[in-house]
């Protein structure tokens, strides 16, 4: 036995000791990650193009500043300049905006795809819609987040107490500093949560599924990374994300991508002829 067969066949045994099945085998399972990572390729790679734009960036930052004062929605200071005094509320949503985007999205469609294997296109197709229209979005309107702009009374809670700078070193590679609009944080934890209240008709899970892109939305504005404006922007697009799934894309592979999925009924069998 080589060490792939070696490798593939320990895996087995891991799942089926953990009580685990891939629904359609482990091609299909490489197959849902290589779609994803080639989806996300797309996405970082919007960071080279736009990186040459800062000024364009930071007029844009402005324009939304100057937005948001004119429609009383200018509340950005006021979050930062309350949580100031937390500091362990500042290392939670630090933590959180860090890490929940990451690893909540991922545990969330992993767990899909094993036990509610029939709803996992639908929400895959949700998920690439929303990556491939932001995308388009970060393009022709890159904005700064507020964290880059101190004169304004904001601060960079992850710099300052993390001791995490998010423009160098490694982590500048995942992180795109002008794509504040639309914010894929808030998009992504209102599919997440939209998801688990749809999903579920246990009250304490459709209550976590509504608070979770609360806490989302607090740990994005208090941490200086996005306006109030981004997080609307990112539920705009989450709208339009779960409709052109189920309006959409749906229609086209009904027995895949439709939530549940729909089975595709059998041609009835032709009457025997009389003898």
């Amino acid at each position: 036995m080589g060490v792939q067969e070696t490798t593939v066949a320990r895996g087995r045994v891991l799942l089926g000791r953990a009580g685990l099945r891939l629904p359609h085998g482990w091609p299909d399972a490489v197959l849902q990650a290589a779609l994803w990572a080639l989806a996300d390729l797309l996405y970082e790679g919007v960071r080279g193009i736009v990186a040459g734009r800062t000024s364009v960036a930071f007029a844009n930052t402005r324009w939304v500043i100057s937005l948001e004062r004119s429609t009383g929605t200018f509340w950005e200071p006021h979050v930062q300049s309350w949580i100031l005094g937390h500091r362990e509320l500042i290392e939670v949503i630090n933590w959180i905006y860090l890490n929940a985007q990451f690893s909540v999205n991922l545990l969330f469609l992993a767990g899909l795809y094993i036990w509610r294997n029939e709803i996992f296109c639908f929400v895959r197709n949700m998920y690439f819609v929303a990556m491939g229209l932001a995308l388009v979005i970060h393009l022709g309107f890159p904005v700064a987040p507020p964290r880059l702009f101190p004169q304004y009374g904001f601060i960079d809670t992850v710099q300052r107490y993390a001791h995490i700078n998010q423009d160098v070193g490694a982590i500048s590679l995942f992180v795109n500093p002008y794509a504040a609009v639309p914010s894929m944080h808030m998009c992504f934890s209102l599919l997440v949560g939209g998801t688990t209240i749809r999903l579920t008709r246990r009250p304490w899970l459709r209550v976590l599924g509504g608070l979770y892109p609360l806490v989302v939305l607090f740990a994005i504005v208090a941490t200086g990374n996005h306006f109030v404006f981004d997080a609307a922007a990112g539920a705009v697009l989450a709208v339009v994300a779960g409709f052109a799934a189920s309006r959409v894309m749906a229609p086209l592979r009904p027995s895949t991508w439709a939530w549940g999925g729909q089975p595709v009924l059998n041609p009835p069998e032709p009457e025997p002829e009389p003898a």
